[in-house]
């Protein structure tokens, strides 16, 4: 079964909201989280000092999921997330795997 790696960009402000989603509708899968600094976003979504700065405060998710799942989970986003600016791309994992 094809797996793909579904990365997200989101606002500290939806961080929580969205890190909580993820754990309960995909509790068995592992992601990360980090916070970066993200260029390009729209000026109206950027606080004063991001705009002298050139860039925004946001949090970066990546969560590795099935084909089924990657669709879930574009539902999830779209349903409970809409006009949030959470910005997404998912692409084909070419290897996974685990050291033991």
């Amino acid at each position: 079964m094809s797996k793909y790696c579904f990365s997200l960009i989101c606002s500290p402000d939806v961080e929580e909201k969205l890190l909580d989603a993820l754990l309960t509708t995909f509790d068995d899968e592992v992601f990360t989280s980090t916070p970066v600094s993200s260029h390009g976003t729209a000026h109206g979504r950027l606080s004063a000092g991001e705009q002298v700065m050139g860039r925004s405060r946001m949090v970066f998710v990546q969560i590795i999921v099935t084909e089924d799942e990657s669709g879930a989970l574009n539902e999830l986003l779209r349903r409970d997330f809409a006009g949030t600016g959470i910005r997404f791309w998912m692409t084909a994992l070419a290897v996974e795997g685990e050291i033991a």
